[in-house]
C-alpha cells in the first residue's frame, strides 16, 4: 500500500512558497510559526532534500522545490475548488416528510410541485408508510397523519379534517336504485376503515340507531386497499373525498348520496419541537398550512 502523503507538510510547503516566509504562511494558515516550520523539516526529511534557502530578505524555493511548487499550488487550489463546490451542493436543504400513501396519492404530490417553485433550495422527499414513526429518532423531519392530535413531545399542527363520502362500483348498483337513506347503506356490504369506526360514527350522525350490520364486513389498513376493494364491487366505502375525486371523474366510483359527514379524525403536521428552528421545516409548515386552508 502507499505511503499516505504529507498533506499537511505540503500545505505549509506551498503556503511558505507562496509567502516567502515562515511566520506569513503561520498567519494564512492560522497556526504557530513553530508548527510550519515543523512541517517543512518533516518534508525535508522524507524527500531527503532541502527545498527553501534562507536569504536576508525572507526564504527563496530551492531548483527542486521550485519544480514541484507550481503543481502544489494548483492541487491545492483544486482541492478548495472542490470543497467550495460541496458546501454549495450541501447547502441545498433535504426534508423527509412520512405519510400514508393514500394521502401522499391523492392530496400531498398532486400539490408538491407549488412547494418546490416556492422552495427551489429545498429537496422533499416523501415516504408512503401507514406504519408508526419515531419522530425523535430524527430520519422523519415533519409526519402527516391522521389521528386525534395526541402526539406528546412533539410540535403539532392541524392541518384539516376530511370529509367523508359513502361510495360504490356502478356494477354494485347495477339494477338497484342504489340507497336512498343512511339506514339504506346497512342493506349492502359494509368496507371498513383499520378500527372500524367510521361507518358508526356516520350513520350516527345522520339518526341511525345501532344496529349489528354496521360492524360487518371486511377491513382494511388503509385508505387506498378501500378504495380499490370499492371499485372491485366488494361493497360500499366511506372514504375522504379528497381520495375518491380522481375515481368517482373517471366512472369507477360513484357518491351514493350527497350526505357526507366531516370524520372524527383530522390531518396533523407533526415535527419535533426543536426542528421548528430550521427554516426548511418552518418553511414546510407554513405552505402546508396554507394548502390545508384551501383545501
Amino acid at each position: 500500500m502507499a505511503a499516505s502523503l504529507p498533506l499537511l507538510a505540503l500545505r505549509a510547503f506551498v503556503e511558505v512558497g507562496q509567502q516567502g516566509s515562515i511566520k506569513a504562511a503561520a498567519q494564512t494558515l492560522n497556526v504557530t510559526s513553530g508548527a510550519v516550520s515543523q512541517q517543512i523539516r518533516l518534508l525535508e526529511d522524507r524527500v531527503g532534500m532541502p527545498l527553501f534557502t534562507r536569504e536576508r530578505s525572507g526564504l527563496r524555493l530551492t531548483e527542486a522545490g521550485a519544480g514541484v511548487h507550481p503543481a502544489l499550488l494548483e492541487a491545492f487550489g483544486q482541492i478548495e475548488q472542490a470543497m467550495l463546490s460541496l458546501q454549495q451542493s450541501t447547502a441545498r436543504q433535504t426534508l423527509t416528510i412520512s405519510t400514508v400513501a393514500t394521502f401522499a396519492a391523492s392530496w400531498l404530490v398532486p400539490r408538491l410541485g407549488r412547494f418546490n417553485r416556492l422552495h427551489p433550495d429545498i429537496e422533499v422527499r416523501v415516504e408512503a408508510t401507514s406504519a408508526l414513526v419515531d419522530m425523535h429518532r430524527g430520519r422523519v423531519d415533519i409526519a402527516l397523519r391522521h389521528g386525534l392530535g395526541v402526539y406528546p413531545g412533539l410540535h403539532v399542527t392541524r392541518l384539516m379534517a376530511p370529509v367523508l363520502i359513502p361510495v360504490a362500483s356502478p356494477a354494485l348498483l347495477a339494477g338497484n336504485p342504489g340507497p336512498a337513506q343512511p339506514q339504506d347503506c346497512l342493506d349492502f356490504p359494509l368496507l371498513h376503515d383499520a378500527d372500524r369506526a367510521d361507518w358508526l360514527l356516520w350513520l350516527s350522525a345522520h339518526g341511525v340507531g345501532k344496529d349489528p350490520r354496521a360492524e360487518r364486513g371486511t377491513a382494511f389498513e388503509d385508505d387506498f386497499l378501500l378504495i380499490r376493494a370499492a371499485e372491485a364491487g366488494q361493497g360500499l366505502a366511506l372514504v375522504p373525498q379528497e381520495y375518491a375525486t380522481e375515481e368517482i371523474a373517471a366512472g369507477r366510483l360513484v357518491q351514493v348520496m350527497d350526505k357526507p359527514w366531516p370524520a372524527r379524525f383530522a390531518y396533523y403536521a407533526v415535527t419535533r419541537v426543536e426542528a421548528m428552528q430550521r427554516d426548511a421545516v418552518r418553511a414546510f409548515m407554513h405552505w402546508i398550512m396554507q394548502e390545508a386552508g384551501g383545501k
